[in-house]
């Protein structure tokens, strides 16, 4: 019988051991959307055999594993089934933040804080159902990214890659949707206290970080499969609208000088969501940790156009200190 992709279920938990299937439930289904699997991803080693004739020659599948990819609605947690809030404030998808080498603590005001890590991290269990057949990953670690455009519903863009188990026919879970509040778009009344720089007077239409994680599957000989992340290099984007550069008032910033001005970090952060249980924010540094945020160091400046309007295309680079771990946090409040 052929498979419907409307019909289609995706659950992620924290494993108790890395690299051991933990199922998830219905409580950990996730609402998301643009949802891709790789459900056979191998490198493959051909004999490349010398013949008296033409024709290919066999193929071997090695390290072979699986990739998932998708994205979840930029929103804080809501309240839970019983219309109270969660005493964590971690959203559904925090463990998927886990899994890409984030950290999460609760501070005193009851926020939720994510910040990077250098540690052998968080490893999660994926199950994934299509119409009834289904595919479970274990030993998962990944990367993400941040998407912002004004008008539309920003999100974070996961990617997955996990160690592979064969799949089979399975009822789907009945999902059990909590602590992911509805999203709100991204515009001018949903997300404000934009800064860059220390200028706060500046009009912002595209925002985009990325965390760049590097993410390695490895199968040794004497070992299990397993996933890792090696390295980190958060980078984004910021997209302005132009003004004059000395044009006076809340709108004074030269950003050709900033990005020339070597060794000297600036700050980025914005807050989406203006009410308790749906709030967001995107910080360079660590706000419990540090009196400064600078952390950000700017690229070089372009031009684009919208609307008729010019804009400053501003990329960024987030350079942890001397620290170390320390170069954004993500809040949910």
């Amino acid at each position: 019988m052929a498979l419907l992709t409307r019909k289609r279920v995706i659950a992620v938990l924290k494993e108790s051991t890395a690299g051991t299937y933990n199922a998830p439930l219905a409580a950990n289904c996730l609402l998301v959307r643009d949802l891709n699997i790789t459900p056979q991803q191998s490198d493959v080693v051909s004999r490349d055999l010398v013949r008296p004739y033409f024709g290919a020659s066999e193929q071997l599948q090695a390290n072979t594993r699986v990739e998932c990819t998708f994205s979840v609605e930029m929103a804080g947690i809501g309240q839970n089934a019983a219309g109270n809030e969660d005493a964590d404030n971690a959203p559904n998808f925090g463990e998927c933040l886990e899994a890409c080498g984030f950290t999460a603590e609760t501070s005193d005001d009851a926020k939720r804080l994510y910040t990077p890590n250098s540690l052998d991290s968080t490893t999660v269990s994926i199950l994934y159902n299509i119409d009834g057949v289904q595919h479970t990953v274990k030993g998962a670690k990944g990367t993400f990214s941040v998407s912002c455009s004004v008008g539309e519903i920003p999100t974070f863009d996961f990617t997955f890659t996990g160690v592979y188990i064969a799949p089979a026919d399975a009822t789907a879970l009945t999902p059990a949707y909590q602590k992911q509040a509805s999203p709100l778009l991204f515009n001018n009344t949903n997300t404000g206290t934009f800064k860059i720089f220390g200028e706060t007077g500046l009009q912002m239409s595209n925002f985009s970080l990325d965390i760049g994680n590097e993410v390695i599957y490895r199968e040794l000989v004497g070992g299990s499969p397993e996933v890792m992340i090696t390295n980190r290099n958060v980078s984004g984007s910021v997209t302005v609208e132009a003004v004059n550069l000395a044009s006076g008032g809340s709108q004074q910033w030269n950003p050709f000088a900033a990005a020339l001005a070597d060794g000297t970090l600036g700050e980025i952060s914005f807050t989406h969501g203006t009410a308790a249980l749906n709030k967001v924010t995107i910080q360079s540094g660590i706000v419990t940790s540090q009196t400064t945020k600078n952390r950000v160091d700017l690229g070089s400046i372009g031009y684009s156009e919208e609307d008729g309007i010019a804009m400053w295309d501003c990329p960024y680079t987030m350079i942890p200190s001397t620290s170390g771990n320390d170069e954004l946090s993500i809040i949910f409040e």
